[in-house]
């Protein structure tokens, strides 16, 4: 008996020794008098299993028919058998076989094809979700084999607004700061700028070699006045942690069934059916009916922000080398005395490139290869004494007989200057 039918064997049986009234036993059982009285003529023309519900040990008579439940079992073990319970019964129901999770659940449990997972880990405390929807995004880079070896590898950039969970996503070949710039871009042209955005450490957003100097992405949260919040670990961005296990099963199983294989489908797919039908389930309405939103100053230009941005030293030649690519600039800017100076390289997301000094735009060509004077022959001056080598004929010996002696001629007699001064005496 379960603890209600215990309850109303003691009532009845002190209604049967005269303890209480029927009216008594009926508050006590929490039932109408009505159906007290019912009770109590089962009671005494039946004893203790007069209480018993009559359908007790008997199938339910919403239990579905043999066939449906062979049939769902079938279907699910063939199609959906690696789905969770809710989005399995929404694929069955697809196809007319409309039941619960949890009547799926005990139908595989009978068959011995369910296994629970638990998952267990270190406490944590609750972090509260941010009253106003735009208060605070997440964002983060999901990688998984989203095609199930049926495409290239490729990376889910997922933002998710803290306060309501609404959800935007968009396939990139890999998770780098041109992806980055490209889905927060995209949301503030849906909803425009959040006050502050959640991220992992990851290279795009911390340098790890020279942490107090920004990144290319951290400079363009600084210029658009967004504040950036670096996690230390995966659970304190756990709301996009979550929606990317949400996007792992249901994303990939939908695109199973429908054959998608590559980015452009799988970004179609979200856009048309996906997004919308995720952010109808998932969404919450925030405690705070406010946008916190920030519309972007018509004076900026987005995607001039949301790019690379280094400066260059101009050459004497008056070009400027990026990415080995050399930039020659325009006379109209000689005024500017630019040789030597640092100019300012934006590389747009698009592939086109903008020279900018002191805010000024300057005009460029591109050429294929940086300019070069034109050589001249140099003179060359050999400065250098010869020395003949020991073989050489200068220092070698006649070629015939030895070299005759040299006689010198004699000496001519020394005068002796006495003998004059003697004659002329």
């Amino acid at each position: 008996m379960s603890s209600k039918d215990r309850i109303a064997l003691d009532a009845m049986a002190r209604v049967k020794r005269g303890e209480m009234t029927v009216v008594a036993a009926a508050g006590l059982m929490g039932l109408s008098l009505r159906q007290a009285r019912r009770v109590w003529k089962r009671f005494k023309a039946e004893g203790d299993g007069g209480l018993l519900h009559r359908l007790r040990g008997r199938p339910s008579n919403r239990r579905l028919g043999e066939e449906v439940r062979a049939r769902v079992v079938k279907l699910h073990q063939e199609r959906y058998a690696d789905f969770g319970p809710t989005f399995a019964c929404e694929k069955l129901a697809e196809q007319g076989l409309g039941l619960s999770p949890n009547t799926l659940t005990a139908l595989l449990k009978e068959r011995g094809l369910w296994e629970r997972r638990r998952r267990r880990g270190r406490h944590r405390s609750r972090r509260e979700r941010r009253s106003s929807f735009g208060s605070m995004l997440q964002m983060d880079g999901s990688h998984h084999d989203w095609f199930e070896g049926r495409g290239p590898r490729c990376v889910l950039m997922v933002i998710i607004d803290d306060a309501s969970n609404l959800t935007y996503a968009r396939f990139y070949p890999t998770e780098t700061t041109v992806a980055a710039f490209d889905i927060f871009g995209r949301w503030v042209e849906l909803h425009g700028l959040p006050r502050s955005l959640y991220v992992d450490r990851h290279s795009i957003y911390r340098d790890e070699d020279h942490p107090q100097k920004p990144t290319q992405f951290g400079r363009a949260m600084k210029e658009l006045g967004v504040e950036l919040i670096l996690a230390r670990s995966p659970q304190a961005k756990g709301r996009v942690e979550r929606r990317n296990a949400v996007f792992q099963d249901r994303l990939v199983k939908e695109m199973r069934l429908r054959g998608i294989s590559d980015m452009r489908q799988a970004n179609a797919l979200l856009d048309e059916m996906f997004l919308a039908d995720l952010n109808r389930r998932y969404a919450v309405k925030p405690a705070d009916g406010r946008d916190l939103h920030r519309e972007l100053d018509p004076a900026v230009r987005l995607d001039e922000v949301l790019c690379v941005q280094e400066e260059r030293v101009v050459g004497s030649d008056w070009c400027v080398r990026w990415n080995n690519r050399w930039l020659q600039i325009g006379p109209g800017d000689a005024a500017l005395r630019l040789p030597g100076r640092r100019v300012l390289v934006r590389d747009l997301s698009d592939g086109r490139l903008l020279l900018d000094y002191q805010g000024r735009r300057l005009g460029f060509t591109e050429v294929p290869a940086r300019p070069t004077p034109p050589k001249t022959k140099r003179q060359v001056v050999n400065n250098r004494r010869y020395k003949p080598a020991a073989d050489h004929p200068w220092n070698r010996g006649p070629a015939v007989g030895p070299r005759p002696p040299v006689n010198p001629a004699p000496a001519t007699p020394a005068r002796d200057p006495r003998a004059g001064k003697r004659k002329a005496g």
